[in-house]
C-alpha cells in the first residue's frame, strides 16, 4: 500500500499520455531514492515550461517565449516558408519528425484530439483568411488516425481546396514519430 503523498504523485504522472501506474510509481519511486538537487531542477524545469514557453496562436507548436516576441513560433513566422501549403499532423513530435526530414517547407497546424470542433473551426478560418491552396494530412495511419482523416476531408471538401495524405510507406497502425527520414520523404513524395 502506497502512502497518500507517494499515490498521489503516482496518480498525477499517471496522467501523462502514455504513462500507466506501474511506470507512474517507478518515476515516483526514482524521485524518492534522488537527491534534493535533482529534484530541485526537475521542479524548476516544470515551472518555466509555463513561464518561459508558449503556443503558437497558428499553429500550436510550442517555443521559448524569449525568443519570439510574437505570438507565432519560428515556422509560422519564417517568410521562406510556403504559405500556401499546410500540413496538419497529430501531435508536436510528429512535426519535430516531419521537420527533420528537411522535405516539407509549408506550415503546419497540430490538431487537438481532445477538442476536434474547435480544431474544425480553426482550420476552417485559416483556410478562409489565408491564401492557403493544400492541406496535407500527415496524421498517423491507425483507426483512429484514419476516422480523422476522413472527418476532416467531409469539412473541408466544400472549400475548394486540394486535400492530400501522406502516402503508403508508413506502416498501418504505425506513429509517423517512429518513422526514419527515408520513409517520411517517401510518404511526402507519393502523397495523394
Amino acid at each position: 500500500m502506497l502512502s497518500p503523498t507517494v499515490q498521489k504523485l503516482a496518480d498525477l504522472f499517471a496522467k501523462f499520455p502514455t504513462v500507466g501506474q506501474r511506470t507512474a510509481r517507478r518515476f515516483t519511486f526514482y524521485l524518492i531514492k534522488n537527491e534534493q538537487k535533482k529534484i530541485d531542477d526537475l521542479i524548476t524545469a516544470i515551472k518555466n515550461l509555463k513561464n518561459k514557453i508558449k503556443l503558437c496562436a497558428l499553429c500550436g507548436k510550442s517555443f521559448e517565449n524569449e525568443e519570439q516576441k510574437s505570438d507565432l513560433c519560428a515556422i509560422c513566422s519564417d517568410s521562406r516558408r510556403d504559405k500556401t501549403v499546410v500540413c496538419i499532423v497529430e501531435k508536436e513530435v510528429d512535426l519535430e519528425t516531419i521537420e527533420k526530414t528537411k522535405q516539407f517547407a509549408g506550415l503546419y497546424f497540430i490538431w487537438d484530439t481532445n477538442n476536434e470542433e474547435q480544431q474544425l473551426k480553426k482550420i476552417i478560418s485559416r483556410i478562409k483568411k489565408e491564401p492557403i491552396k493544400e492541406i496535407i494530412l500527415a496524421l498517423n495511419p491507425t483507426l483512429d488516425g484514419r476516422q480523422l482523416v476522413l472527418k476532416i476531408q467531409r469539412n473541408l471538401q466544400e472549400l475548394g481546396i486540394k486535400i492530400t495524405q501522406l502516402g503508403r510507406g508508413l506502416p498501418v497502425g504505425g506513429e509517423i514519430e517512429y518513422a526514419d527520414e527515408e520513409t517520411i520523404t517517401s510518404a511526402f513524395e507519393s502523397r495523394k
